[in-house]
């Protein structure tokens, strides 16, 4: 047995409010669900990013179709990488700057692919970089 992908990752978040502007405006997502205080779902290429808010997912039981969710939350900055196309890293350079957002690091790795690294407003380390970084297919 060996698994396809990664369907879904999770981010953790306490003002969401703030959290689902600073994805809107700077990344371009729009949530797909969200219930207020709680989670904002998004599509992102083909898996889904969840942002969960811990007071809430690590205290609180829901139960879907009678089966329990699991609790749970973390404490602390996460990371995700969005995957962007090679040529577009410069473009994201300047539209994080216009946007206001601080770049915290900019690395060119041993392949020549760039990652531009920054935070979300809860701290969580995000970076945008191209598939080659992995050397997986741009698609």
């Amino acid at each position: 047995m060996k698994v396809k992908a990664i369907l879904e990752t999770c981010l953790y978040a306490t003002d969401l409010v703030a959290t689902e502007a600073f994805y809107k405006e700077v990344l371009g997502l729009e949530p797909f669900s969200k219930a207020p205080g709680r989670y904002l779902f998004y599509y992102c290429g083909a898996g889904v990013l969840l942002i969960f808010n811990p007071a809430k997912s690590a205290v609180q039981n829901i139960k879907i179709s009678g089966s329990k969710i699991p609790q749970h939350g973390a404490a602390g900055e996460g990371h995700i990488c969005f995957k962007i196309k090679k040529p577009e890293i410069s473009d994201w350079r300047n539209w994080l700057i216009e946007k206001g957002v601080e770049i915290e690091s900019e690395v060119t790795w041993d392949s020549g692919d760039k990652s531009i690294y920054f935070r979300d407003p809860a701290g969580n380390c995000l970076e945008v970089a191209s598939a080659g970084l992995w050397v997986l297919p741009e698609e």
